[in-house]
């Protein structure tokens, strides 16, 4: 049997990143990867979306973030590829490689989530009164869309190699 389970996970934790850095950070303006305005506790620097510099520096740092985004995509394009040579409509149509790809992106919201908006507190979702509410609900999404996409994939079909 072909195993998308590798290049699914690659795939979601690159396309999450992407709705997370376009939508959060570009589309909505909620958040950057460095505009916490929580105090400097553990030595890392907050850079304030509100001035030029701090703009700037946010800007070169959601940069970096999508570089990432975008090489995790360009992997789990290569690793399936390198896994399915024919059939590539069935594949793309599997549940098992959409359920896989879900369980990515989750993965990609509860490691980025917890690291970034509790640990190090870089920056968060949505600041303001309800800030820890929004931190913990893309948590919470992170954890749907991990249990959604492995029951998604448990339902699915596995390729067998000559069919694939």
């Amino acid at each position: 049997m072909v195993s998308l389970r590798l290049p699914g996970i690659v795939l979601g934790v690159g396309l999450g990143g992407f709705v997370d850095g376009i939508l959060l950070h570009q589309v909505l303006q909620w958040h950057h990867m460095l505009s916490s305005t929580d105090t400097d506790n553990i030595g890392v620097r907050y850079y304030s979306p509100l001035t030029v510099p701090g703009l700037e520096m946010n800007t070169l740092w959601d940069g970096l973030f999508h570089t990432v985004c975008w090489l995790a995509v360009l992997t789990g394009l290569a690793l399936l590829y390198g896994r399915v040579a024919h059939g590539r409509r069935r594949v793309w149509t599997s549940r098992v490689l959409w359920g896989w790809m879900l369980v990515g992106w989750g993965l990609f919201n509860l490691v980025e989530g917890v690291i970034d908006h509790h640990v190090l507190g870089i920056h968060h979702v949505h600041g303001g009164p309800y800030q820890v509410w929004w931190d913990l609900a893309f948590l919470l999404l992170g954890a749907a869309l991990v249990a959604g996409g492995y029951l998604l994939q448990r339902g699915g079909r596995a390729l067998a190699p000559e069919t694939a």
